[in-house]
């Protein structure tokens, strides 16, 4: 795990220096073992490495072929480098014993196509001086980031917005089309983001950059890649789900440091341990969260789950007051603006403190075996078209009168249902996680328009899938919600504090195979059914049906007391922002102070965060 900065056809060979060696400075904190920067008249390359695999000087980045003709910087794992390697081994000499030079194997190989051969989290950039062609690859699912810009000295990328900033590469302007769908989905959507001119490399494409121009192509994508898996019946299903998805696990455990796993005693981190037990010859490293305020604590079904599989089980006690101190230093880390993430980062740096450079995650699992309640809502709402012959006038009118009765976010989604033209469970979805209502939105942004056309292109293009609906439904979760923002803050957060995060419910194979599984198998009757029905008696009934609990922190107690001074310092830095109605968040910062229960605190978090993002990067 690491940082990747570079420039390609630059123009002014000084400035191109001063800018990767600033990208890469600026991204120090991802990769503290080691930095390099390579320097070409076509393109520059710079790296900051965290070593996982292959700790050795030997490994270091930017990495060249024995030729010269192949020049590399990479940022993430190929789990399944070992059998590549024994693949190539045969027509290809390796010096090392890392994954980055089977990157440069398989592409000598088999050219750009070797992407399909991996398996693994990825962002890198590959150099080809024959070609004189920079390539810019990420991973299928986009558990590595990477952003782009055209500058006027060149195209430049980065694995964080801020080293594009810092390299003054892309100008530190907001991007004005995106700010009303952050505001409504406290993120911008790939490729989208907050900073004009900045984009973000969509998963599983890749970019090949020439002196003639650029191309975007996709390689692999979620509803349409694979092989269809045909299961005679369900019991054949299970067996290949558990199979693949402890093999998921098995790929994930190789590394040259000390790691270990997340444990909240949930589902998804009991499934990972499980299977981390079974393909292990030594106990496995866990490492539980636990809280003094009982509200919040797990400990209780982490333990159940270290003691049935004997791990090495670590508890980092935490009080919901240390947790708040470390809200504005979170903040700070953060690379994109997003509603969520401070847990994470919380997570990420006692576990990091705790010693360890890699943990394995349970992230996905929701998305994946229909873990959220919005599964069956939509699924209901899909199987309701006779909504449609109610007049829209008509339903208008009993979706404001039920709003009346019950004023709030959720009376607001009725209401918001209700008059929609056309009621299916695309459109109802694109509610679902909708922080603000159009009208709110409107108030706010004034004469700046509310753009969520690309938000609304993905979801239907998630429900158009040839899948079943609760696949659909997966698909739209995993290509905005957990893209988006999981993801996403999981990679800024983790990597804050050099902590590389695995997520074996994220393998390729194993979502190829859930999303065509038709939905009467998949129905979550009870939790995640599909899952724990594939996994047997490795998590015990008390855990599959224990509540589902998370960080449920008192943030609205916290915004009107300890935090109060705080968010109004962060709100009013979004007074230069002529984009939205500054006096419009005022008035929404006093309802929600005088206790209005139509302003949640969520509706205004990513507000404060926005503010504290734009004046931290000196965003115009």
């Amino acid at each position: 795990m690491c940082g990747i900065a570079g420039i390609g056809f630059f123009t002014d060979h000084d400035k191109a220096e001063a800018s990767v060696r600033s990208m890469t400075q600026a991204i120090q904190h991802r990769g503290p073992d080691a930095s390099g920067l390579w320097m070409h008249e076509s393109c520059m390359l710079g790296h900051r490495r965290l070593s996982i695999i292959d700790t050795s000087e030997a490994g270091n980045q930017p990495f060249h072929s024995a030729d010269g003709n192949i020049s590399l910087v990479f940022n993430g794992e190929i789990y399944n480098y070992l059998e590549l390697r024994d693949e190539l081994k045969k027509r290809h000499t390796f010096k090392t014993s890392s994954d980055t030079e089977v990157i440069i194997a398989a592409y000598q190989e088999w050219g750009i196509q070797a992407v399909q051969h991996f398996i693994g989290m990825f962002g890198f950039a590959l150099w080809d001086e024959s070609k004189q062609a920079l390539f810019i690859v990420r991973d299928r699912l986009g558990v590595k980031p990477v952003y782009y810009c055209e500058s006027p000295n060149g195209f430049a990328f980065a694995s964080e917005i801020r080293a594009l900033l810092d390299g003054d590469v892309a100008p530190r302007k907001l991007n004005r089309s995106a700010i009303g769908e952050y505001l409504c989905y406290q993120t911008v959507h790939a490729p989208n983001t907050i900073v004009e001119g900045v984009n973000m490399l969509m998963p599983g494409h890749w970019i090949e950059l020439r002196a003639t121009g650029m191309r975007i192509e996709s390689y692999w994508d979620a509803a349409h890649s694979g092989s269809p898996v045909h299961y005679d019946k369900r019991e054949d299903a299970l067996v290949d789900i558990a199979n693949t998805l402890r093999s998921s696990v098995d790929l994930r455990m190789r590394a040259d440091v000390p790691f270990g796993a997340f444990l909240s005693g949930g589902i998804d981190s009991s499934a990972v341990v499980a299977l981390m037990s079974e393909v292990s010859t030594h106990p496995v490293s866990t490492f539980a969260i636990t809280f003094k305020e009982k509200e919040f604590d797990e400990r209780e079904h982490s333990r159940k789950i270290a003691q049935m599989y004997g791990t090495d089980h670590h508890e980092i006690e935490l009080s919901a007051d240390h947790f708040l101190k470390m809200i504005p230093e979170a903040l700070s880390a953060m690379d994109h603006p997003s509603g969520d993430g401070p847990n994470t980062y919380v997570v990420s740096k006692a576990t990091r403190a705790a010693g360890i450079k890699m943990a394995l995650s349970g992230l996905g699992g929701d998305e994946l075996f229909a873990g959220y309640d919005v599964f069956k809502r939509i699924k209901s709402i899909g199987a309701k078209p006779w909504l449609n012959l109610v007049p829209r006038w008509m339903r208008s009118v009993g979706g404001s009168a039920f709003h009346r009765m019950k004023p709030g976010p959720a009376g607001e989604k009725i209401r918001e249902l209700l008059a929609l033209q056309c009621i299916d469970a695309a459109s109802a979805y694109g509610l679902t996680r909708k922080l603000l209502p159009n009208d709110l939105a409107h108030s706010i942004l004034g004469s700046t328009a509310l753009n969520l056309d690309n938000y609304q292109s993905i979801i239907h293009s998630a429900f158009s899938a040839n899948h079943p609906m609760l696949s659909c439904i997966s698909l739209a979760e995993m290509t905005t919600y957990m893209q988006n923002i999981l993801l996403r803050d999981a990679d800024q957060m983790s990597m804050a504090h050099a902590l590389e995060i695995r997520v074996p419910f994220l393998d390729h194979r194993l979502i190829e195979r859930v999303l065509r599984i038709p939905d009467h198998w998949k129905y979550p009757n009870t939790p995640k059914q599909l899952l724990t029905d594939a996994l047997g008696d490795r998590i015990p009934d008390s855990i599959i049906h224990r509540p589902k609990m998370g960080f449920t922190f008192p943030w609205n107690q916290w915004m009107r007391g300890e935090l109060k001074s705080f968010c109004e310092e962060q709100l009013h830095h979004l007074k230069r922002c002529d984009a939205i109605q500054h006096e419009v968040i005022l008035e929404l910062w006093q309802r929600f102070l005088e206790g209005d229960k139509s302003i949640t605190w969520s509706r205004i978090w990513p507000m404060v965060v926005l503010g504290h993002w734009m004046n931290q990067h000196r965003i115009e």
